[in-house]
């Protein structure tokens, strides 16, 4: 049985442990809302974007090289994890079902883009080959990184370097809820516009034309998806953090009571001890 002083030394560190994670659950729930604002912010936009894409793909013939398919001979696989640990399960369980993925052979010809310093260690340890990585992006993600990291996909693309571009990563549903989302960027699959039957045979008038429209349309509409991406896994850490320093807050408290127990049964067990050598003693000096 361990001494008191073991277990005093014990349940200070414990309680120091619990400050932290508290702490933590704090500064995640602050990010949370922050990154929660930015999510929110940006699905209007990116909804509108592809309604518009949709509608105008649907009205015309007109091509672009973001919209060309090919025989798939080489495939990026852009996943995006986080930075920091210490947010469960959350990266673990996206690089398990992204390493099943890759073992079963969905892509015949496949090269990884890493995001995030956790994917980047995990691949760097593995066969597949990373042609691409990033550290620090998802540590403070600004809206300058959904273009730059669009515009080098759409641009290995139409070079020809690569022939299917996807993205894998958390998506946020709520606080305690993170699906882990597979969805092929390039080339783009034009969303099904919604049209009336009224507005089956409507036609618009394109101002410059309609390639110049979709010329504009389409690298922004991979711009804006790349930093969906990036703000839904930003939201999703944190609140993975969240709900992970909370039940480790909670699991420190019932070792801080479970430990005080075994405290106070320590020194209990001592005290009685001593009372039973004093009366011994004094009971033998009097026989």
């Amino acid at each position: 049985m361990p001494s008191t002083r073991d277990l005093t030394r014990r349940i200070r560190s414990v309680k120091g442990t619990q400050q932290i994670t508290k702490a933590m659950k704090m500064v995640a729930a602050a990010k949370l809302r922050r990154a929660q604002t930015a999510v929110t912010n940006a699905r209007p936009f990116a909804d509108t974007l592809s309604k518009v894409l949709a509608s105008v793909a649907s009205r015309t013939e007109e091509s672009h090289p973001l919209l060309e398919r090919r025989d798939c001979a080489k495939t990026w696989l852009v996943v995006v994890t986080s930075d920091k640990g210490l947010c469960g399960s959350f990266n673990a369980n996206l690089l398990r079902q992204v390493g099943r993925d890759l073992r079963a052979g969905r892509w015949s010809n496949v090269e990884v883009v890493a995001i995030g310093r956790k994917g980047s260690d995990f691949f760097r340890r593995r066969e597949w080959t990373i042609v691409h990585q990033e550290r620090d992006t998802m540590n403070k993600v600004s809206p300058a990184d959904g273009p730059r990291l669009g515009g080098m996909f759409m641009k290995a693309f139409i070079d020809g370097r690569v022939d299917e571009v996807w993205l894998a990563y958390n998506k946020f549903v709520s606080v305690i809820r993170q699906q882990i989302t597979l969805e092929q960027l390039l080339p783009i699959e034009p969303p099904e516009a919604d049209t009336d039957a009224t507005e089956t045979t409507t036609d618009y008038l394109y101002e410059p034309d309609a390639a110049g429209l979709l010329a504009e349309l389409l690298p922004r509409y991979v711009e804006t998806q790349v930093q969906r991406v990036l703000y839904d896994s930003a939201a999703a850490e944190q609140a993975a953090r969240m709900t992970s320093m909370e039940a480790a807050t909670k699991n420190a408290g019932e070792m801080i009571d479970a430990l005080t127990m075994l405290y106070n049964r320590t020194r209990q067990a001592a005290i009685t001890k001593e009372l039973i050598e004093i009366v011994s003693g004094a009971q033998a000096l009097g026989d």
